[in-house]
């Protein structure tokens, strides 16, 4: 039976066969929400702060109230089955065994005490993962339409290369803190980020959709201008981090689009076989091209130092960035302690005094390297989780780009490359522990591997359970 009676408490599943058109009012808002929360955390530092937090509730609240009037509105929950989600909740169940009092009792006071060594900070964690599921959730099922995904796909771009111009002119006008307002002891900010290397993070991810569709066939010449423009902005934005995690991550997601392009056949398929090798000399020669302006903006700028940095040619500062050959053993030892679940979400910091030989000066709480700490914090669970993820993605990922085209396979190239660009640069890193980022990234997830309904197609749904 095709569609719902109004006000049923109907379950309706948005999958590769059956895609919901909810359009409704509610649902409406629900989009626009989804792109207006990464935004509003990445222009307040990050989300850095536990106190932007209370907003985070807020919108959290919002979210779920949303989709249940679309519910009542549209006669059933709109969900998407995808099996994305289920390796986020295997990591949400991971924290709450971690939470259970399991680990024993303290000497003399007969306390039971958690599995994790920090329970404060995975049980504020978990709450953090019950956003990001429902937000990622939100966002599997309601960009579920091409117009919704233009709209996200455009949004993410020009936001993101209004945030790299911001980012470079406050670099160059080098004020005491961000926005003139906020000094960072400790770390090196850049645009609204407190920590640098997270901004680069954040170009990578924008990168990825920009340079995709300026490789568009159906690109017209003016707003291929205005795209190199806003990719040499980001990529100048990159490179002035010094960051040598974020440039790698940049350059991967370049080689990732220009691969997919060149290897994809897309250009065979509208034109004559003899003129492929043409568009794949016009690909690189563009991809060189920007790269090229990249190199030369930050030159002309005066980036010399940063560029050096970026690719290793001098030695970084002494910062606590510096000292992964130190931070990556210990979370190997934590893990080993811990094989099956770890130490805890978040416990890294409480974990690694325990064979920390340095002064004790800083606190680390993170490994700097997101796959070592996945082991240390959660164990071979988290980091099952963790692959199956990766997987996942890039199953669904490239299925969708080999099952589409037009704009919806040009957005899942550039969502996919800036998803290999975060990998990439969480070798070194822990670019996601940044909450904006962490929802900018299930945004892409969401943008790379949804079906999406094309514009003319007869909306359809299928009730997947009733309520009595």
């Amino acid at each position: 039976m095709s569609g719902s009676t109004k006000h049923s408490g109907s379950l309706v599943s948005i999958d590769d066969v059956a895609l919901a058109d909810s359009s409704s009012l509610p649902s409406r808002f629900m989009a626009l929400m989804l792109c207006f929360i990464p935004a509003f955390l990445t222009v307040l530092f990050g989300g850095v702060d536990n106190a932007t937090w209370i907003f985070v509730s807020v919108f959290w609240a919002g979210l779920v109230a949303l989709w249940a009037a679309d519910a009542w509105t549209s006669g059933g929950f709109v969900i998407n089955s995808s099996s994305l989600q289920i390796p986020v909740a295997g990591f949400l169940l991971i924290g709450l065994i971690q939470l259970l009092p399991l680990g024993g009792t303290v000497d003399g006071l007969g306390v039971s005490t958690t599995l994790s060594l920090d329970p404060y900070s995975t049980r504020f964690f978990v709450l953090k993962l019950i956003v990001y599921l429902t937000y990622f959730a939100a966002c599997l099922a309601f960009v579920n339409n091409e117009k919704r995904l233009k709209k996200v796909v455009w949004f993410v771009g020009i936001f993101s290369a209004g945030m790299a111009f911001y980012g470079i002119l406050q670099r160059l006008a080098t004020p005491e803190g961000i926005y003139g307002v906020r000094t960072t002891a400790g770390s090196i900010p850049f645009g609204p980020f407190v920590n640098q290397h997270h901004f680069a993070t954040f170009m990578q991810m924008a990168a990825g959709l920009t340079l995709s569709l300026l490789f568009s066939a159906d690109a017209s010449k003016e707003r291929r201008i205005l795209l190199a423009a806003a990719l040499v902005v980001m990529g100048v934005a990159t490179v002035s981090t010094s960051s040598r995690g974020g440039l790698l991550g940049f350059l991967g997601v370049v080689a990732f689009v220009l691969l997919l392009n060149l290897l994809g056949g897309r250009w065979s398929k509208r034109e004559e076989t003899k003129f492929a090798s043409q568009r794949s000399f016009a690909l690189a020669a563009a991809t060189i091209a920007i790269l090229v302006a990249v190199l030369g903006v930050v030159l002309l700028i005066g980036g010399n130092d940063s560029l050096l940095r970026g690719v290793g040619a001098v030695k970084a500062d002494a910062d606590l960035s510096s000292g992964r050959l130190h931070f990556w053993p210990i979370a190997w030892k934590i893990f080993l302690e811990n094989p099956i679940i770890g130490a805890g979400l978040e416990s890294f910091g409480v974990a690694f005094t325990r064979h920390d030989t340095w002064s004790g000066q800083f606190r680390v709480e993170q490994a700097h390297n997101e796959y070592l700490q996945t082991l240390a914090d959660a164990g071979i669970a988290g980091f099952l989780c963790l692959m199956a993820f990766i997987g996942i993605l890039f199953r669904k990922g490239l299925n969708t780009i080999a099952g589409a085209d037009g704009f919806r396979r040009d957005a899942a190239i550039g969502a996919l490359a800036g998803c290999f660009g975060v990998m990439l640069h969480s070798f070194f890193d822990f670019p996601l522990r940044t909450p904006s980022n962490a929802f900018f990234f299930l945004l892409l997830c969401a943008v790379a591997t949804v079906a999406i309904k094309s514009e003319d197609a007869a909306p359809r749904r299928r009730r997947r359970s009733t309520a009595p």
